[in-house]
């Protein structure tokens, strides 16, 4: 059978999670720049989230602006279908939103944890779900997880968020065997990015440049890489590491404590 990414009868259609600020902003963008049409999800930001569809509609695409809490199973399995009555059939989910707050060995709870794993492995898996349900037979489309090079190169900072990866990292793999020939599923762990929680822009800068490459990812190697995902029709159950080689350097903690 041969299949195809998207319907040649509409153009193609990406919903990005988080794609109102920061990473998700600039693949929402980057994707756009592409020939992609855009659904923004957002949760609180909303003046954010209609700049980047204004963006994205001047550079001549389609784009809507769809907020949703990605803690609540009912929101989550509508933003899909909302996606597609504002824009047409989605080939493409990129789950780039996350939950990120610190905790530690020493203060875990099972709420911290509970609220990660909703946000970051749950909703993901309920869209892929949605996804795989809405793509039509001799279709194909892809799913595209925004996971973390530290789940190459693990230490014990942020304990609630690098389990909820390294749920999604396996969840990439299962996914993948289960949902073809219809979905693909592909992994993009980033290393350090962005300017994070409390860092200094002395300190991302030094924490920026630990790698053997001399620097980490920037927001546009991540476009590129989620646009080769988004088009390599043999790609699945796989992980693509784009982060300079911040993985193949073992830490005893976090790169943003030890780079200061």
């Amino acid at each position: 059978m041969n299949l195809t990414i998207s319907d040649t009868e509409h153009p193609r259609v990406a919903l990005v999670t988080g794609a109102a600020r920061r990473i998700g902003r600039a693949i929402a963008v980057g994707m756009a720049e592409a020939g992609w049409d855009i659904a923004v999800h957002y949760r609180h930001s909303q003046a954010e989230a209609h700049e980047v569809v204004a963006h994205i509609r001047a550079l001549g695409r389609r784009a809507a602006a769809l907020p949703c809490d990605l803690s609540d199973e009912a929101q989550v399995k509508a933003l899909l279908p909302q996606a597609m009555a504002a824009l047409g059939p989605v080939s493409c989910v990129v789950n780039n939103a996350s939950l990120f707050d610190y905790d530690s060995a020493a203060d875990f709870t099972q709420a911290r944890l509970e609220a990660h794993m909703s946000a970051n492995v749950a909703a993901p898996l309920l869209l892929a779900q949605a996804l795989h349900a809405a793509t039509k037979e001799g279709h194909q489309a892809v799913v595209i997880n925004l996971l973390d090079q530290k789940l190459y190169n693990l230490n014990p900072d942020f304990l609630s968020y690098t389990l909820s990866k390294a749920a999604l990292h396996t969840a990439t793999t299962l996914l993948a065997q289960a949902l073809a020939p219809k979905l693909r599923v592909v992994g993009i762990a980033p290393g350090i990015t962005l300017v994070s929680g409390d860092q200094t822009e002395e300190g991302f800068a030094n924490a920026h440049q630990q790698t053997p490459l001399g620097r980490s990812s920037t927001p546009a190697d991540i476009v590129q890489a989620v646009l080769y995902a988004a088009n390599a029709g043999a790609l699945t159950g796989c992980t693509l590491l784009v982060d300079g080689g911040q993985h193949l350097m073992a830490l005893p903690r976090d790169v943003m404590f030890l780079a200061k």
